[in-house]
């Protein structure tokens, strides 16, 4: 389970629990923040560690994905149910677009494309990829 990336929703629920029961940190554990959990144990028998889970708690839920990602699955996505960029990427494609760079990288070494006309179009090019 936790060789798999961390969900946003797992953890808001886990820190809302936290926030309400005894014992609070759950979801420190779950987000691979092990000090932070056994310190909110620790301090269980105060009110910080539910205070501070409720912020949390409220923290995760304002932050989009992306951001939830980058900050605790290390930046990789865990959107799940997507097709791994090998199946969604036509191979003819990314052989038409190299080629179009190549061409274009042609126009650049002749003088007849500025270097920001070049980067303008590879880019584009290559968010066609994306």
């Amino acid at each position: 389970m936790l060789s798999k990336p961390r969900s946003r929703k797992v953890a808001t629920l886990l820190a809302f629990a936290g926030a309400v029961s005894p014992v609070a940190g759950w979801h420190k554990f779950y987000l691979k923040q092990p000090l932070w959990g056994v310190l909110y144990f620790l301090l269980s028998w105060t009110p910080i560690p539910r205070i501070a889970s409720a912020i949390e708690a409220v923290w995760f839920l304002a932050q989009n994905q992306d951001e939830f990602d980058l900050k605790f699955n290390e930046g990789v996505p865990s959107s799940v149910g997507t097709k791994p960029l090998a199946e969604a990427v036509d191979p003819a494609q990314i052989t038409a677009i190299a080629d179009a760079v190549r061409q274009l990288d042609q126009l650049r070494a002749d003088g007849l494309l500025s270097e920001y006309e070049f980067e303008q179009k590879r880019r584009q090019l290559l968010d066609r990829i994306a």
